[in-house]
């Protein structure tokens, strides 16, 4: 092989040994090395270093022979790179990205009371198990924005592989630049090619202003939604507002299966309060246009309010626990205890106007300590919950009487209308236990589009394929009986009913004040004669006149509940066949 020597290994009179370096030489823009084929003695060089040499050409004379001990390392080049000695720069480079190289940067977060862009990803992951993708990209038109704002890799949470987006509000207030989008698009493809969950850490304010405003670039738009559309329903995607989240972060949010906030931290919005005086005149605080209580509580947006971040990846932690990584495999199965479920028998009083939390009937249904509420602040009147029966993971869908007597609005449609959905996707069974004495009405009712948002209830309960069974408790009233899953009407699992329970077609008082209002008024004592009519219907809708017309399988005790669900879980099969006739889709109705 032709080419240049590049240098030498060796000097005469030299011992050499067999398979040792003696030269370099250059050819085809690639170093080769040259090597003793046998051991001895280097006796005279017949080519300078820079020469050209051509194949076959001797390059040396060498003595054959063994000349005792050789010491050192034979084979390495003397004056070429140790193995494996990264170069200085890239040492800088990578040094330069660490949190102690950047104090004043640090100092900022801190003094937001704020956790770095490392920090959390090193809280929320298992110790070690980050590899950051994308950590040397670097802008060529913008000062030092170090891994240009998102700090982005692969990890493991609890042992099982995630990616993982944290941004960096260090760097342009945590702004995606033109790179930072590259990199989170790249995230979301692994996250739908290897089937894993995603994790985002939110902290920033959308698009970055100082790339300023290029129709050339911003013509294209970004796939990113078309990724989060795919992703939907195939990974778990979970969020974390740990600071702004403005703009482009809160349709990330929208697009999310669970999203945190931090009370007091987080803020969240289509546009931050600067852009809003500026767009609209109108001067609010972070916190009263988005913060946790708005966003958390108010409009639901987001899921979970905590106090800390630490409490955040606590949650993300729990959440991920009751979920597969992808739809194509079976949820987590874990250990588990059974609770007190004799308790159920004098926990619910008899009387449908006394309340109790229903938050307590879960408790002593489902596994000791398994549950973990979904929007525990919003539609208080609906409780939603992921919980295990006998490790098994499931989602309970519970009326409250404590908040507006249980009854369907509006926020409570939302909520368990996404809350199926959610269990759908991920194969979790549905458990309703029902206690409703109907839907809102009223023009409040009607102001909400009701109407839509309650068939939008209906619509995801007729689309599971899941396992769902139901539990009436007292009250099952009219269409809220029907869209908490009463009866044969979505061809459920299981249907039962306590023995308080009251099935009907709405309000007992309600409907003898429409349909026998003369009749009673009418008579020599109204009152007295009003609530006979009222218990002469009362007694033709007892849950054993429900089981005597085969609406319901079997009233059972509260105390038997657990196991009878236990029993339904070990026969039905984790997925339905879909009797949907040929459709490219169905409609929503919101």
């Amino acid at each position: 092989m032709g080419g240049r020597l590049v240098r030498w290994a060796v000097e005469a009179g030299e011992a050499v040994r067999i398979g040792q370096v003696m030269a370099v030489i250059e050819s085809m823009k690639m170093e080769h090395q040259v090597l003793a084929l046998e051991s001895g003695r280097v006796i005279e060089l017949l080519v300078d270093s820079g020469d050209a040499v051509v194949a076959g050409q001797a390059l040396l004379f060498l003595q054959p022979g063994e000349f005792g001990e050789m010491t050192g390392d034979v084979f390495a080049v003397s004056d070429g790179l140790a193995n494996n000695q990264e170069p200085d720069e890239l040492r800088e480079r990578k040094a330069a990205l660490l949190d102690a190289q950047r104090p004043e940067a640090f100092a900022r977060q801190r003094s937001r009371a704020a956790l770095t862009a490392g920090e959390r990803i090193a809280r929320l992951c298992d110790v070690g198990s980050f590899v950051e993708l994308g950590g040397l990209v670097q802008t060529e038109n913008a000062a030092f924005a170090p891994a240009d704002g998102l700090v982005m890799g692969s990890a493991r949470i609890d042992g099982r592989p995630v990616m993982v987006l944290s941004q960096d509000f260090t760097v342009f207030g945590g702004s995606s630049g033109p790179i930072g989008k590259a990199k989170m698009l790249l995230a979301l493809g692994r996250c739908r090619t290897n089937g894993i969950p995603l994790v985002m850490m939110l902290d920033g304010g959308g698009h970055r202003i100082q790339d300023g405003q290029n129709s050339r670039y911003y013509a294209w738009a970004n796939p990113v939604f078309q990724e989060f559309a795919r992703l939907s329903g195939w990974v778990p995607v979970v969020a974390a507002v740990l600071g702004m989240g403005y703009a482009a972060n809160t349709n990330f949010c929208a697009m999310a299966d669970h999203v945190t906030m931090v009370r007091g931290l987080s803020e969240m919005g289509l546009a931050g309060p600067a852009l809003v005086k500026a767009g609209t005149g109108e001067q609010i605080t972070g916190q009263r246009l988005g913060g946790a209580d708005i966003q958390v509580d108010r409009y639901g947006m987001a899921d979970l309010g905590v106090g800390s971040e630490d409490e955040a990846f606590a949650a993300i932690c729990r959440f991920l626990s009751f979920l597969p990584s992808n739809a194509g495999l079976p949820t987590p199965r874990t250990n588990f205890e059974a609770g007190d479920t004799e308790v159920l028998n004098r926990l619910v009083p008899s009387s449908s106007r006394q309340t109790y939390d229903t938050r307590r009937v879960i408790e002593h249904i489902a596994d000791a300590g398994s549950l973990f509420e979904i929007k525990p602040t919003y539609g208080a009147n609906l409780v939603t919950c992921l919980a295990r029966m006998g490790g098994q993971s499931v989602g309970f869908i519970a009326n409250q009487p404590l908040v507006k007597a249980g009854m369907i609005d509006s926020a409570a449609s939302e909520k368990g209308a996404h809350f199926i959905a959610l269990c759908d996707a991920y194969g979790l069974p549905l458990i309703y236990l029902i206690d409703v004495p109907g839907v809102s009405i009223g023009s409040e009712a009607e102001r909400t589009v009701l109407g839509r948002r309650s068939a939008k209830l209906l619509f995801e309960l007729g689309h599971a394929t899941v396992p769902r069974m139901s539990v009436v408790i007292r009250k099952g009233y009219g269409l809220g009986y029907v869209a908490m899953c009463g009866g044969r009407g979505f061809e459920p699992d299981a249907c039962v009913a306590w023995p308080t329970a009251e099935i009907c077609a709405m309000s007992i008082e309600g409907s003898v004040d429409v349909a026998y209002r003369k009749k009673f008024q009418d008579a020599p004592h109204p009152a007295a004669r009003r609530q006979e009519i009222i218990d002469e219907i009362r007694s033709r809708v007892s849950a054993l006149q429900a089981a005597e017309g085969f609406g319901i399988d079997d009233v059972i005790e509260p105390s038997q509940t657990r196991a009878y669900l236990l029993n339904v879980l070990a026969q039905a099969p984790p997925r339905r066949q879909s009797s949907m006739p040929a459709k490219w889709r169905s409609i929503s109705p919101i």
